[in-house]
């Protein structure tokens, strides 16, 4: 038995469904409300909630691998091995290389040393920035067909959250991936602009970019991210890259044996939200 957690979101639920395509180990998705979640036919949904381990033991029964989301702790992970788990797919973040100083980073190299130290077998996931972020220029998008963004013409290998599901996938159902950590990133690096131009394009008529400030983008950010927080994302949308997080990997076609989807692909697959 496979458990996905998260798997309402965009990594999870493509994994769930790339997982009962292939077949193989059944496939348990947990929920924190089964009446509001849908599934493919043969796949068990089950509730909890991660932020209270003890509401994970039905979840757990009878499991042999866990995919676990980001910013999940100790008291998971102990309960995954107290349930017998054998094998667990974390997700982390590639600026637990790349950023080793911001909070976050911090947290997420803290998660993944507890699970290398649980006993259980493991496989870490390291994904840049997220394809489906640009959903936070949606409303704007829909409403003014224009986007406002610092650092504008900086590029970065942004992921489409399938890519990072179907390597999931790969490390909870074929051999060769215990013990290993992988980098993921898209097949190329791209700007906000050239987003702009991908979603402009699939929608059929021009979205514009109009670059601000770190300081205006900040003062926008900071009241439901806070400061901290606003600071790190910026600083990681271009106010402080490196060779590191410019990079670009072949990790997803040589782990899936297909390549790496494109930016323009996530947005021709989510043009609805930007309509």
């Amino acid at each position: 038995m496979i458990l996905v957690t998260g798997a309402t979101g965009n990594i999870g639920s493509a994994l769930v469904r790339q997982l009962h395509r292939s077949g193989g180990s059944p496939v348990r998705a947990l929920t924190r409300d089964a009446a509001r979640a849908s599934f493919p036919d043969g796949v068990e949904t089950v509730e909890g909630d991660l932020a209270r381990p003890v509401s994970l033991k039905p979840a757990l029964d009878g499991v042999r691998s866990l995919f676990l989301v980001p910013n999940m702790g100790a008291d998971v992970l102990t309960a995954a091995r107290q349930a017998g788990v054998e094998h667990v797919v974390l997700v982390s973040s590639i600026t637990v290389r790349t950023h080793p100083h911001l909070p976050a980073a911090a947290e997420n190299l803290a998660v993944e040393q507890l699970l290398q130290g649980s006993g259980m077998n493991w496989t870490i996931l390291r994904p840049t920035q997220f394809a489906s972020n640009a959903l936070w220029w949606a409303e704007s998008i829909r409403e003014h067909r224009s986007i406002r963004v610092p650092y504008a013409d900086i590029g970065l290998p942004a992921v489409h959250p399938a890519d990072i599901a179907a390597v999931a996938r790969a490390a909870l159902t074929e051999p060769g991936h215990l013990g290993r950590t992988y980098a993921l990133t898209g097949p190329a690096r791209i700007t906000p602009r050239q987003q702009a131009r991908a979603i402009g394009a699939v929608l059929g008529h021009e979205v514009s970019v109009e670059e601000i400030s770190r300081e205006e983008a900040h003062r926008q950010m900071a009241p439901f991210m806070g400061e901290q927080t606003a600071h790190a994302v910026l600083d990681l949308m271009g106010g402080d890259v490196n060779d590191e997080l410019l990079t670009v990997h072949d990790t997803v076609p040589r782990v899936t044996g297909s390549p790496a989807r494109s930016f323009r692909q996530w947005a021709a697959e989510n043009v609805a939200a930007f309509r």
